[in-house]
């Protein structure tokens, strides 16, 4: 597709711990949709970002890890590529991750909009990993965390214990519910959670 004129920067952020036995070759595979999505011939072809200051998509054989903080221009249609990259990713995690992604809208200009104008910017939170059950382990360390960081102002971590047993309860019923489904046996898939729209840009990451 053509990069020119899109409507969207997308910004994918995020650390992926892979099997001690996954290759290059293997993690090209897994990654081309990205790369694809490009225009690019190979995975070394597209793993510069946009912006020279990120690193764009790493991966450190020594480390066993898959680093990604890479800015694309695209559209809507990025979602399915990201859709099809989760699935690929999903086979080669040691354990689970989460991916941010970050739409940012190219046409919005918050000096000449009107006051109440609102961005199509947008947030999505993926999760990879080898099974259902990390999956879900590392959704429920990150609510845990941003729930404990909000509560914190009202009140001393000690007295969070409940809170987060609770939260722990919940996973548990979810996960509980899982394998009394046929769902356990279907490959787990990154799910999306917290996309929002308007009340302010994300600031980028930058190293």
């Amino acid at each position: 597709m053509s990069q020119y004129n899109a409507p969207f920067e997308i910004h994918v952020h995020g650390d992926v711990p892979l099997r001690p036995d996954v290759s290059f070759a293997q993690l090209q595979e897994a990654l081309k949709p990205l790369w694809k999505y490009t225009g690019a011939k190979s995975l070394a072809d597209a793993s510069e970002s946009a912006y020279e200051e990120e690193p764009g998509i790493r991966f450190d054989s020594g480390e066993h890890l898959l680093t990604l903080c890479w800015t694309v221009n695209g559209n809507d249609d990025f979602r399915q590529v990201l859709d099809e990259m989760c699935m690929s990713l999903n086979e080669l995690a040691e354990q689970g991750a989460a991916i941010e992604v970050t739409f940012y809208d190219t046409e919005f200009d918050e000096d000449e909009e009107p006051p109440d104008a609102e961005s199509r910017d947008d947030f999505v939170m993926l999760f990879v990993g080898p099974t259902p059950a990390a999956i879900m382990q590392v959704q429920r360390d990150l609510l845990v965390e941003d729930v404990v960081h909000m509560m914190e102002r009202h009140f001393d971590a000690s007295e969070l214990g409940g809170v987060v047993a609770e939260i722990d309860r919940l996973f548990s019923d979810r996960f509980d519910a899982l394998v009394s489904s046929l769902e356990i046996g279907k490959p787990p898939r990154g799910g999306g959670s917290g996309g929002s729209h308007g009340g302010g840009r994300r600031p980028r990451h930058l190293h």
